[in-house]
């Protein structure tokens, strides 16, 4: 085999890559950026994070720093984490603008309006903990405090908590975007989905259970929201699933419709 022949297949496996290269260069920019604009601002930001459970905290009583470096690298950690949810919208660009040369027209009309809601859904299930669900914690931590227990919470514990609860909402979140997708790509069918809805209630509810405290009413606060998107994916994606069987349906009758001859006449 020349040489010739064997760039020409290896090109398209090197283009990939300096083209992959490239888009993760662009999302370590952006990261960095926001970091380097947020860390002169760490401290408010920890604080503003804070704010839910030091409302609750008795009077006189602090959070606390049981390590040595802690006032510096648990603030310095946050601010990292909010850049790089920041940056998030750049990074699904930089995703989008990977796959979608390899994408039919179709399918680029569906991925565009799916990355665009799964940012806000992502935010928005972040927001919801932050302002709903947080409050509701917090408080039932502080009153079942046994007496002569002081509540003072170690920041960098705070931290690691409260990030895990952000991460999990916010994709607890993209219900509807991953039910849309098991539709869309034909894993599982509208009628499958429908008939497991009693199965998906009570996984709601387990994963209410296991993110709140244990009372019925913050479990419900998080297994509703999670229930009610998880219809709104099923009937995004009935929807659309519909209208591309309609869309092929027309494709083939227009096929077929071309390739039919009259028949020859005889001379």
């Amino acid at each position: 085999m020349s040489k010739t022949s064997t760039d020409d297949q290896e090109m398209p496996l090197v283009a990939h890559l300096t083209e992959l290269r490239k888009r993760l260069l662009r999302c370590v920019v952006a990261i960095l950026l926001l970091f380097g604009a947020l860390f002169y601002f760490s401290q408010q930001i920890y604080s503003l994070v804070a704010a839910p459970l030091r409302a609750y905290l008795p009077e006189g009583a602090t959070m606390i720093a049981t390590g040595v470096a802690s006032p510096f690298l648990t603030p310095f950690k946050l601010t990292m984490m909010v850049a790089l949810f920041l940056s998030m919208p750049v990074i699904l660009h930089q995703i989008w603008s990977f796959i979608a040369p390899g994408l039919y027209k179709h399918e680029k009309r569906v991925a565009v309006p799916l990355l665009i809601s799964s940012i806000f859904l992502f935010y928005g299930g972040m927001a919801f903990a932050y302002f709903v669900v947080f409050p509701i914690m917090f408080g039932f931590f502080a009153s079942v405090t046994p007496e002569g227990v002081a509540m003072m919470t170690d920041i960098g514990q705070y931290l690691d908590f409260v990030l895990t609860l952000f991460f999990a909402f916010g994709v607890a979140f993209e219900i509807p975007v991953a039910t849309f997708l098991l539709i869309w790509v034909g894993i599982v069918d509208v009628a499958t989905l429908r008939k497991s809805r009693p199965y998906v209630i009570v996984g709601c509810f387990v994963v209410g259970m296991v993110l709140t405290p244990p009372d019925v009413f913050s479990q419900a606060l998080l297994a509703v929201p999670m229930w009610i998107l998880f219809e709104a994916g099923l009937i995004c994606g009935s929807m659309v699933k519909k209208r591309d069987e309609e869309f092929r349906g027309d494709a083939d009758d227009g096929q077929t419709h071309t390739g039919d001859q009259p028949p020859a006449s005889r001379p």
